[in-house]
């Protein structure tokens, strides 16, 4: 499998209750390694069933850690150093007593400037499913890439998948734009806010089946309610979540993009992958940052 999409470093800072305007609210700090795309290949390479390589865009000032970091997760990594941008950061405030729910401050920097000179169609020699990264679509040189991708991806017979990545993005970006951008993806994987924005609907239900008329597979991530497989139109499974007493949300959606993946690629049905996907999801928001937990 090649991902292409973001590397970041996540600046990940726990609080309890409402931060205290003008003055010092207590917290715990870590900078993890993070990023949708990163996330995403280090937790379909974290189920040990496919070779995963990863195409990004990082600044020269944490490259050599992003790549030490991806290849400790099993990726295989094919970093870009921007010579002008630092590697992308976001500041992730985790309230520890709302169910772990973040907020984000986003500073896309260089993972954002990855363009169609950065992409050939040799990286998909081999590659059974290309996914990309929703965040890519939200500036223009990245999504010049996934036009340049798409394109080589459908005369090559791969499929194509796709995270929506961010609401707050998408709003800005347009949903007719978006729904443009993708067309050719033959899987979408959003969550369900990302779900009722691109359709209208409220209902998490009805948005992920309206989706599926027009994208062949659709697989919308509820979280603690677990994920709809949608087909044809029709929601097809409903696969409940796996208990877990979160810690941390950041990035539970990408393990479960991650697994899903990699289950969809032994085989396995969707409505398999996606209790695949619900088991990482669990596992990822027990744990500090977006990435799977280390072995040994």
């Amino acid at each position: 499998m090649l991902v292409v999409g973001d590397v970041i470093t996540d600046v990940v800072a726990r609080h309890r209750g409402q931060l205290a305007p003008g003055t010092d609210t207590v917290a715990t700090i870590r900078t993890v390694p993070g990023g949708a795309g990163a996330n995403v290949a280090c937790w379909a390479a974290h189920q040990g069933r496919c070779e995963v390589r990863l195409v990004g865009r990082v600044g020269a000032d944490s490259a050599a850690w992003h790549e030490r970091e991806l290849v400790a997760c099993g990726v295989l990594p094919g970093l870009v150093v921007d010579p002008q941008a630092p590697t992308g950061t976001v500041i992730c405030l985790v309230d520890a007593d709302a169910a772990a729910e973040r907020t984000f401050l986003t500073d896309s920097g260089a993972s954002l400037r990855l363009a169609p000179e950065d992409w050939s169609d040799t990286l998909l020699d081999g590659v059974a499913r290309l996914h990309l990264s929703g965040y890519l679509l939200f500036s223009e040189p990245s999504r010049a890439l996934v036009t340049v991708a798409l394109a080589a991806a459908r005369a090559r017979g791969v499929p194509v998948s796709l995270d929506p990545a961010s609401a707050g993005f998408l709003m800005a970006l347009g949903v007719d734009r978006f729904l443009s951008l993708v067309e050719g993806v033959d899987l979408l994987l959003p969550s369900r806010d990302e779900a009722c924005l691109l359709t209208g609907l409220p209902d998490a239900a009805d948005a992920a089946a309206k989706l599926s008329r027009h994208i062949p597979l659709v697989v919308a991530k509820q979280g603690a309610e677990g994920a709809l497989v949608a087909r044809s139109g029709t929601v097809v499974a409903r696969v409940p979540a796996v208990p877990a007493t979160p810690r941390d949300t950041t990035g539970a959606g990408d393990a479960f993009t991650g697994a899903f993946l990699a289950a969809l690629l032994m085989g396995v049905t969707p409505e398999d992958a996606a209790a695949e996907g619900c088991r990482a999801g669990a596992s990822a928001v027990e744990g500090i940052g977006g990435r799977p937990p280390r072995v040994g």
